[in-house]
C-alpha cells in the first residue's frame, strides 16, 4: 500500500499545498500483496471473531468495495494535458481516474486523482466518505508505486489525490510495457456512524491495510493507554489526594457506588468515535475496524465464556476492567481497585516480528506463514482494540460521573467548613 506519491500527499487538483495526515510511504515493502486464499462471500479463512461481522442493516464494506484497472497505451505519444479513464462503479456511485501526464500544476512528475463522476449533477448537501488507493504497476510487482488515502468526497472537492504521484523519469524505469502504462484503483466507500465504531474495510483490502499501516495503528493505541495509565498513576501517588477520594467512595453508600459505576454505552461510544475518526488520517479506518472487532470481542465476553474463550485463543486475555449488560457498561469491581489495575497493568507487548517487513506480493511457498501472519496481526489489533474500549469506558465513567460527585462532596465539604468557620469567628 502507500507507495511513492512524492511531496503532495492526497490533495485536490486545485488545493494549495498539501494536505496533512496523509501516509505516503515507499519501497519494496509496499509491493502488492495477495492473500493464498481468495476471499468468497466476504469471509477469510483467518477471521478473527468479528472482523468480519457487521452492526446494524445496509450493505457490507465487501459490497462497497471495488477494483479497477486502466491500461493506457501508445503512453508516449500522449500530448493531451489530462486523461481520464473509463468510469467505474464502486459502493452505488461512479468514479473515474484522471492523470496528468506531464504534472498537474506541477513541473515533471505524473499526477493522479480519484473523481465522482458526474459531479455537476451532483446536489447540494450529497457526500461520500471513501478510502482508495492508486497503484501505477511496474513489471517486477515489488516496484509498483502505491498511495493511499482517506477523503470525504462533496460537491466542491470531488476529486482527490496527489500532484506528485512519481517523478516522470522514473515512469519508464520499468513501468512502461509495450508503450502501455498500467494504472490500478482500490476503492472503499465507507458506511460511516457517529455513535459507534463502525466496520469500514473489505476483509482482503483491510489486510493489506494491515500488513503496511499495523506499526503506525499500534502506536496511536499506545499513546493513548499510555497517556490514561499516566494520569491515573499520577492521580494515584498523589498520596492527598488518592487518600481524600478513597474516604468519599468508602463512605458513599452500594447504591451509590452502583449508580456511578456505570455508563450508558452509546454515550461513551460517541467518545470514542470522535476522539479516533480523524477524516483525513489514512490509519482512522483500520482503527476504526478493530475498535469494532474489539468492542464486539468485549459484548461476546459479557454474554458467554466461550466467546472470551475464542480472543484467548493464542493469548491470554486479562481480567476484564468492564463488561456490558443490555445497552450499558458496568466496571466489574470496587473503582478503586480497577483504578489501581489499569494504572500498573502493563500494555501488551510489542510485536518485534510485526508486518514491517512482510510485502504485498506473497511468496507462494510460505503461504502457511503468510496465513499464521494474517492471524497474528488481526489478533493484536483486535486485542488493541479491546484493551482501548476497556480503559476508554473506565476513563470515562472515573471522570464524568464518579470523579466529578468526588470533585463536588470536596466543594460541598468547603463550603461547609467554610460556614462552619464563620459561625465560629462570629460566636467569639
Amino acid at each position: 500500500m502507500a507507495g511513492v506519491a512524492g511531496e503532495d500527499c492526497g490533495v485536490g487538483r486545485y488545493s494549495e499545498g498539501i494536505s496533512s495526515g496523509q501516509h505516503c510511504l515507499s519501497g519494496e515493502a509496499l509491493a502488492e500483496w495477495q492473500s493464498s486464499e481468495q476471499v468468497e462471500n466476504g469471509t477469510p479463512s483467518t477471521s478473527l471473531l468479528y472482523w468480519d461481522s457487521d452492526n446494524g442493516d445496509g450493505p457490507k464494506p465487501s459490497e462497497l468495495y471495488g477494483k479497477y484497472t486502466w491500461k493506457i497505451e501508445k503512453f508516449s505519444q500522449i500530448n493531451e494535458r489530462e486523461l481520464h479513464s473509463d468510469a467505474f462503479e464502486v459502493g452505488g456511485y461512479k468514479w473515474y481516474i484522471i492523470i496528468y501526464p506531464q504534472g498537474c500544476d506541477v513541473c515533471n512528475h505524473l499526477s493522479v486523482f480519484l473523481c465522482v463522476d458526474n459531479h455537476d449533477k451532483l446536489l447540494p448537501g450529497w457526500s461520500r466518505f471513501a478510502q482508495f488507493t492508486i497503484a501505477v504497476v511496474n513489471k517486477d510487482p515489488k516496484k509498483s508505486k502505491y498511495s493511499d488515502t482517506l477523503h470525504r468526497f462533496w460537491k466542491k472537492e470531488h476529486d482527490w489525490g496527489w500532484k506528485k504521484f512519481m517523478e516522470l523519469s522514473k515512469v519508464y524505469d520499468g513501468f512502461i510495457e509495450s508503450d502501455t502504462l498500467i494504472i490500478e484503483a482500490q476503492v472503499q466507500v465507507i458506511r460511516e456512524k457517529a455513535d459507534y465504531p463502525f466496520h469500514c474495510l473489505d476483509p482482503q483490502y483491510r489486510r493489506e491495510f494491515v500488513r503496511v499501516y499495523l506499526t503506525n495503528v499500534e502506536q496511536i493505541y499506545r499513546r493513548f493507554l499510555d497517556d490514561k495509565r499516566s494520569n491515573l498513576g499520577k492521580f494515584i501517588q498523589d498520596k492527598a489526594k488518592w487518600s481524600s477520594f478513597r474516604a468519599f467512595w468508602l463512605g458513599i453508600d452500594q447504591n451509590s457506588r452502583h449508580r456511578m459505576s456505570r455508563e450508558k454505552k452509546d454515550v461513551i461510544l460517541k467518545v470514542v468515535v470522535k476522539y479516533f475518526l480523524i477524516e483525513k488520517e489514512v490509519t482512522s479506518t483500520l482503527v476504526m475496524d478493530s475498535l469494532y472487532s474489539g468492542l464486539k470481542a468485549l459484548e461476546g465476553q459479557s454474554k458467554s465464556k466461550k466467546a472470551k474463550s475464542k480472543l484467548s485463543d493464542a493469548d491470554e486475555m486479562p481480567a476484564p476492567i468492564v463488561r456490558v449488560e443490555e445497552d450499558m457498561f458496568v466496571l466489574v469491581d470496587d473503582v478503586l481497585l480497577l483504578l489501581e489495575r489499569a494504572a500498573s497493568e502493563p500494555l501488551p507487548p510489542k510485536d518485534e516480528k510485526g508486518p514491517q517487513n512482510q510485502t504485498r506480493v506473497q511468496n507462494k511457498d510460505s503461504g502457511d506463514l503468510n496465513k499464521d501472519s494474517i492471524e497474528r496481526d488481526e489478533r493484536r489489533l483486535a486485542e488493541l482494540g479491546y484493551r482501548t474500549v476497556e480503559i476508554f469506558a473506565l476513563a470515562h465513567i472515573f471522570s464524568n460521573k464518579i470523579q466529578v460527585a468526588y470533585q463536588e462532596a470536596v466543594a460541598l465539604q468547603g463550603q461547609e467548613e467554610a460556614a462552619w468557620l464563620a459561625e465560629s469567628e462570629q460566636k467569639t
